[in-house]
């Protein structure tokens, strides 16, 4: 019997010890799975916050050029009513009664320019300004002819002696000329 109980205890230390190995590689294999767990949950985790990182700079970007959109069509927009508006208002300027001195500067300008002109071409509603400010001009400038053009609007074209030359200056003409020059300014007036 004492052989059967040193049998018995040898099986049963060989036994705990089987089982300690299993339980230390069971606890290691473990172990191990949690840490490769936790590190591809902690991995996931980042490149989620990175996208959603990403997905704000994205969507920041994305306001940002839709506001600058906005803010440009807006002040192309004011721009456009900005000069339909004094447009309007050199238009309306012909009926003034200060017009006729208006249309002197134009034919006094236009006179330097083309010296000898023989005719005015302007507006009907704007001939009889043009004939006060030929007289008023006086000299030369009385014989000049005034004709009718409807296509000459908020001033005048003059025509040379030999009817092929012409110089037109007209209040229109010269908001045209300065549009390009005028729009940085107003475009810095509408941001402030």
């Amino acid at each position: 019997m004492a052989l059967d109980k040193l049998l018995e205890n040898e099986a049963q230390t060989e036994i705990e010890r089987i089982r300690a190995e299993a339980r230390e590689r069971a606890d290691a294999i473990v172990a191990g799975a949690r840490e490769r767990a936790e590190a591809l949950v902690s991995g996931r985790a980042r490149a989620l916050d990175v996208a959603r990182q990403s997905g704000l700079v994205r969507a920041r970007s994305a306001a940002d050029l839709d506001s600058n959109a906005q803010r440009l069509t807006a002040t192309d927009t004011l721009q456009a009513q900005a000069f339909q508006t004094a447009e309007q208002y050199i238009r309306s300027s012909v009926t003034a009664p200060e017009y006729p001195q208006i249309m002197m500067k134009l034919i006094s300008e236009g006179l330097q320019a083309l010296p000898g002109a023989v005719a005015v071409e302007t507006h009907t509603d704007e001939q009889d300004a043009a004939r006060r400010a030929l007289d008023f001009l006086g000299g030369e400038a009385s014989t000049v002819e005034v004709r009718v053009n409807d296509s000459v609007q908020t001033g005048v074209r003059l025509i040379g002696p030999d009817g092929k030359t012409s110089i037109q200056n007209t209040l229109v003409g010269r908001l045209g000329r300065v549009r390009e020059e005028l729009a940085p300014q107003i475009t810095r007036l509408l941001a402030e």
